[in-house]
């Protein structure tokens, strides 16, 4: 069974306002002593024994990245999440902040790049596209074998990479305002030059060429600027996923690390059985990748095959039956995903919860106050939530 680990960036937030403050040092720091205090949980080295964990910062100065360890069962991947997620709210907290799992900030902010030369070059390089650019994703990293089957599945699961954006939306507000999107975090994300769906690449060696010949032009200053919806990692052996937002519920987010691993085994199995990829031009999926972003759950989606317009669940629910064979193998995904699918449909999405929240209290603040609820797995009265009928708690920092 496939390896999967998770990336999610992480609001930071006043408490009691709601407002994204500039801490992410301060927080870090305090997530420094934390770890040092407490040898048995997560600290921002890693938990014991799990390489590839970590907290540390990212662009902006009002967020922070956290890390898991790879991992074979989804269980144990969701009780790192929490973890990691408890570990910044606690830090957090010793600041006067909160972290939350937003993909934008609902109330207006100014941006405070962190004071990391690379990040100070792109702000100098891109302007007020570096400046403004405060979004929050989710990326996924699930094993390879090698570099050519990373390209291979990459050619085979592009298609569905708009679902997985579409399942995750989690930012409908932008400086105040609704922005009438249900992912606007996509939006700011395809302003990038090197951003968006993947093309068709063929091999590991085609897919070389095209980074080597974007690097040469200068626009884009160094690999990691190749900000496609999915790659191969720089530094893992593994495909990356990048289209999806943070999720507000953590529960999603463990979801969709399940959809993830189980289009890789599924890609990796079309491969081996010499399956051509689908020929969908990369300009019909930056159509569905758009129609994604305005309507998440709560509208149409394109099929993937067709590019035509259909409910959003049938196309979730055709990506389900795609993978529905890998989800079996993999102990108890299938039901974990069929329970989150029908979470979703009824309770929608993180764009959704955001909505409803202020139109029954008509503040932003407590949209992020609401947010700040079930980022750490906690309803209005703070009880415990449950992952496919398995009581986990995630309430405090350990």
């Amino acid at each position: 069974m496939r390896t999967v680990g998770v990336e999610e960036e992480l609001l930071l937030v006043r408490s009691g306002t709601g407002q994204a403050v500039s801490l992410a040092q301060q927080v870090l720091r305090r997530a420094d002593v934390i770890g040092d205090a407490d040898p048995d949980g997560p600290g921002p080295t890693g938990a014991p024994g799990a390489a590839g964990s970590s907290l540390d910062g990212e662009l902006q100065r009002q967020q922070v990245e956290t890390g898991t360890a790879p991992h074979r069962h989804l269980l144990a991947l969701h009780e790192e999440l929490g973890s990691w997620r408890a570990h910044a709210e606690s830090a957090a907290r010793r600041v006067g902040a909160r972290a939350v799992a937003l993909g934008t900030s609902p109330l207006p902010v100014e941006t405070l790049a962190a004071p990391d030369e690379r990040y100070r070059r792109i702000v100098d390089h891109f302007g007020r596209l570096g400046s403004e650019q405060l979004v929050c994703g989710c990326h996924v990293h699930v094993a390879v074998e090698s570099p050519g089957e990373a390209v291979a599945v990459l050619d085979r699961v592009r298609v569905w990479l708009p679902t997985l954006l579409a399942v995750s939306a989690n930012s409908p507000y932008w400086q105040g305002e609704d922005s009438g999107y249900a992912s606007y975090r996509a939006q700011v994300m395809g302003r990038w030059p090197a951003a968006g769906p993947p093309d068709l690449f063929g091999s590991h060696r085609a897919y070389r060429e095209r980074v080597e010949a974007m690097l040469a032009t200068g626009v884009v200053l160094d690999e990691g600027m190749v900000y496609l919806d999915a790659r191969p990692s720089r530094t893992y052996p593994t495909l990356e996923f990048r289209a999806a937002d943070v999720c507000q519920d953590p529960r999603d987010a463990v979801v969709v690390a399940a959809l993830c691993r189980a289009l890789v085994q599924t890609a990796a199995e079309e491969w081996d059985a010499g399956k051509a990829a689908p020929p969908v031009p990369t300009q019909m999926l930056r159509l569905a990748t758009w129609q994604a972003s305005r309507f998440g759950m709560s509208g149409e989606l394109l099929d993937p095959g067709t590019s035509r317009p259909l409910p959003a669940a049938d196309v979730v629910g055709a990506l389900v039956d795609h993978v529905r064979p890998a989800l079996r193998e993999a102990d108890d995904d299938l039901a974990l995903v069929e329970e989150g699918v029908a979470r979703l449909r009824e309770v929608g999405t993180g764009a959704d919860r955001q909505r409803r929240e202020l139109e029954r209290t008509g503040s932003l603040g407590d949209v992020v106050a609401a947010a700040v609820r079930t980022t750490h797995g906690l309803d209005g009265e703070g009880h415990d939530f449950t992952v496919a009928g398995i009581g986990v708690a995630h309430g405090s920092g350990r």
